[in-house]
Order: C-alpha cells, then structure tokens, then sequence
C-alpha cells in the first residue's frame, strides 16, 4: 500500500471529473423522448443481448465534455423500486415556465408548477419521468452544462462532505440550511456550480438511514489512473468495493468505491474512457434530427 504522502499529493495532481450516472428504467423509449422533452439529445444506444439489457446514453453535449445519464434497460422489468436516498437531477434552463408546458404538451407530469423557491427567488418546478425519478427544472442563464445535479439525501452531512472533499477530491462549494423545514444541503464538485454538474446532498432533521431501493445505481468521474486512485482512497479512509482493473471485453479501467451512506462511485480511466468514445460503433450513434 502506499503511504498517505504521496497518495495525498495524487489527490492534488488527478484530473477528475463527474462523467454519466447510471440508474435502471423500464421502457427505455418512453425515457428517450421524455428526455428530449427537456431538450437533451440521445448521444448513443447500445443493445447487448447476450445479457439481456440494452444502455442510452443522453445529454445536453458531447460525453467527453458535458455529464450525460446512462440508462438501462433490463428484458422484462419494466419497473423499479426508487427508494428514498436519491432525489432527483437538476437541469438547468432559461425559462423553465415554458419547459413546464412543453412537458405538459408533450404528455409528460409535473408535480410542482413553476414559481419561487420556497424563501429564495429561484424560479423552479418538478418533473416525474416515466419510472418515477424526479428532475427539478432550475431557471438558470444559458450553462456549458445544463444537466447541472444528482441530489442524493445522506444520513450525516459533515461525515459525507468530509468523505467527498478528503477522499473524493471534490470541493465543497456552498451550504444552504434551511430550519423552517428542517434540511440542510450542500453542493460539491470539481469545478464551478454554473458550467459543471454537481453533487447536492441534503440531510433531513434527525433522519440517518435511508432506503436505497434497486433503480438508481451509481455516478462514473473519470481519473488519470485508476490504480493510484485507489491508493489515494484506501490511504484517506476509504472503501474499495471493485479493485482497479480492466472490465473484461471492453478494456476500459476502472475502480469502485462506497461512500458512506452506501452510494456507489466508479472512477474511469480518462484515457480509456475516450479511446471507448472514439470506437463506438457508428450503429449505436443515432442521426440528430
């Protein structure tokens, strides 16, 4: 093992960055076109049936830039228990009143209009996409990165910033407590909140367990070594659930470890990661319309 030195000094010198997250779904058509309702585009599909399962991956840009989701499709599920620990995704959009009718037009449910945040001037409402995973609509300037959050509620919020900041290598970027209902949230990333997707965690009064339910799965960040990662994780305290190695019969590298409240985070080699972008096969990137 190496010692927490120069381990320390990875944390400093790694390039990270949060890339997709991946949570199951059970009609994957309906999902393609609810989220082209919020203006995302489908960046590829891949159907593996040997394994029973087919993956879309959509966002708002390019995957080697801009976060994307990636879902799965299983055979025959067609639906999934959500559980309470996620929250939802953020999307940031210029108008979100006008977002709130197109979903509408388009069949889609809103279960919160569009207004102020409650004690702020934020413009927001809520949307449920076809499984149930909830997405706040953020009313926001023109972003590089609309697909702007994955909320996610922890158990002990400073055991969780110290876990994200200390091991992950994120920055905390501003706290929000919120008294008159009895939350907190903080905001962690690599980089700043307006042009990057960020972590939101919020820690409900007196509430330290939550359900994880079997839908939604874990968040991909890319690093420059997955094994020096490891290292550096192991040395600041942390789990490994998945030693690095290549994924057989794709060869991309990659690690896994568990936060405190259990949430899965797999880092993947940069280099990897891009060489897999530049071979997709020119059937699994569909043509924009």
């Amino acid at each position: 093992m190496a010692s927490a030195e120069p381990a320390s000094e990875w944390l400093q010198q790694d390039s990270r960055r949060m890339l997709h997250a991946v949570y199951r779904v059970g009609d994957m058509q309906k999902h393609i076109d609810f989220y082209k309702l919020l203006g995302m585009k489908l960046l590829r599909q891949r159907d593996i049936p040997d394994d029973k399962y087919t993956n879309a991956f959509l966002g708002f840009g390019p995957e080697d830039t801009n976060f994307a989701i990636e879902l799965t499709y299983n055979y025959g599920v067609d639906s999934y228990d959500i559980g309470e620990g996620f929250g939802h995704f953020g999307v940031a959009l210029p108008d979100v009143a006008a977002a709130v009718e197109k979903i509408k037009a388009g069949g889609g449910t809103i279960t919160r209009e569009a207004g102020p945040v409650k004690g702020g001037s934020t413009v927001i409402a809520f949307a449920k996409d076809p499984t149930g995973y909830m997405w706040e609509l953020i009313q926001r300037p023109q972003t590089k990165e609309p697909l702007c959050q994955v909320m996610l509620r922890v158990g002990d919020l400073q055991r969780s910033i110290d876990y994200f900041t200390n091991v992950m290598g994120m920055k905390l970027l501003r706290t929000r407590d919120v008294p008159d209902h009895k939350y907190t949230l903080a905001f962690l990333g690599y980089g700043p909140e307006e042009d990057n997707c960020v972590l939101e965690l919020t820690y409900n009064y007196g509430k330290t367990e939550y359900a994880k339910g079997n839908g939604y799965a874990q968040v991909a960040l890319s690093t420059r070594d997955v094994y020096k990662t490891a290292e550096q994780i192991r040395a600041a305290g942390g789990t490994i659930s998945r030693e690095p190695g290549p994924v057989p019969g794709i060869g991309t590298k990659v690690m896994a470890t568990m936060d405190p409240d259990g949430y899965k985070w797999v880092f993947v080699d940069e280099d990897d990661f891009n060489k897999e972008l530049e071979e997709v096969p020119k059937e699994e990137v569909p043509e924009q319309q």
